[in-house]
């Protein structure tokens, strides 16, 4: 059996990579984290570590889970790899592109898994309008936009919050967006960005608005904090039809509440918040509810005990959340020159 170490027990690492790498048959050997009572009741068979250090200086580690503030996955993930462990770094990869691509370097060398938790590549809408596109049900895409809002008002004392490098909702909310954006239609020719700090007394970016360029298709993405009443999640148009998607995927509340994959329902959709798909049919547009996919962060995981133990390719490839961070850093660029910018992709 694989065995894991967990670095950080806050929202990620508790609610999600815990849970997760158990129910994908991953043990969870131990945690580095200053929760010592929170995983000794969670987890009572995993040790825990007062730091990172003495975690990657135990034995039994083959993979390591870095679910930490955005600023620290470089170099925690650095001194994993350079221990020779297999490396998971929650979403966003890092900070920078180049931080991204030294620690690329370094797993490909060695041989290494590194992989980003891109999570929301399993969620049940987007597996379901992956699959609907797959299928050329709505034709060849022209406006594709993707929306993450929440209602937020009150800004908390969080690292997310504050004026330092990584924070704010484009790297936090807006790195999902993206990845699913790139996995869908690939690389962009150029980036614009809209980006505003619009809760009192805030002072990371709490919303943005940012258009992708994919050849003749228009990628809108954007995210608020400030959206009481949200609209549609997605909403995609094609040459033979649209997709329309409201409401947010059940897994993470389902994880909050103490569900496990596995467990009847999990991850499934209610028929209420089933896509809409409209396409023309012989007497006028014809609107139909498409069946739910059913959600699947598990296999994340699951593709990462294969990748260790087989050599496979990992779920989310190290170059793609690269990539996803050199998008997000052509939107700070848009942003503050106030232009479109071209998008340059990383080495493979």
């Amino acid at each position: 059996m694989i065995r894991a170490g967990l670095i950080g027990y806050g929202l990620a690492g508790k609610v999600f990579h815990a849970p997760l790498l158990h129910a994908a048959g991953i043990r969870l050997a131990a945690v580095a984290t200053s929760r010592r009572d929170e995983v000794a009741a969670d987890w009572p068979d995993a040790a825990v570590e007062a730091d990172p250090a003495a975690l990657l200086a135990r034995a039994d580690m083959d993979l390591v889970v870095i679910a930490t503030p955005n600023a620290s996955h470089h170099p925690l993930a650095l001194a994993a790899l350079r221990a020779g462990r297999h490396v998971v770094i929650d979403k966003p990869f890092t900070v920078t592109s180049a931080e991204a691509d030294e620690l690329i370097g370094l797993a490909r060398a060695g041989g290494l898994v590194l992989s980003a938790f891109q999570n929301r590549r399993w969620d049940s809408d987007f597996l379901t309008l992956r699959a609907c596109l797959e299928a050329g049900e709505i034709g060849e895409v022209l406006l594709y936009q993707a929306r993450f809002d929440r209602f937020r008002p009150a800004v908390p004392g969080r690292w997310r919050d504050r004026d330092e490098p990584g924070a704010g909702i484009l790297y936090d909310l807006g790195s999902h967006l993206v990845d699913q954006a790139l996995v869908l239609f690939g690389k962009p020719d150029w980036v614009q960005a809209d980006l505003a700090i619009q809760r009192e007394g805030a002072r990371a970016v709490d919303a943005f608005h940012l258009t992708l360029a994919m050849g003749a298709t228009r990628v809108e993405l954007g995210a608020s904090l400030l959206a009481a009443s949200p609209g549609p999640k997605y909403v995609v148009h094609g040459r033979a039809g649209s997709f329309v998607k409201s409401g947010a995927d059940v897994q993470e509340d389902q994880l909050k509440a103490g569900l496990r994959p596995g467990n009847p329902g999990f991850g499934e959709e209610p028929q209420e918040t089933w896509p809409l798909v409209t396409r023309a049919g012989p007497d006028g547009l014809v609107s139909e509810a498409r069946p739910a996919a059913t959600g699947a962060y598990v296999d994340f995981y699951r593709g990462i005990a294969r990748a260790v133990a087989d050599g496979g390719g990992e779920p989310v490839a190290a170059e793609e959340a690269r990539d996803v961070v050199r998008v997000i850093e052509a939107a700070l660029a848009s942003h503050r020159e106030g232009r479109r910018v071209p998008f340059v992709p990383g080495p493979r």
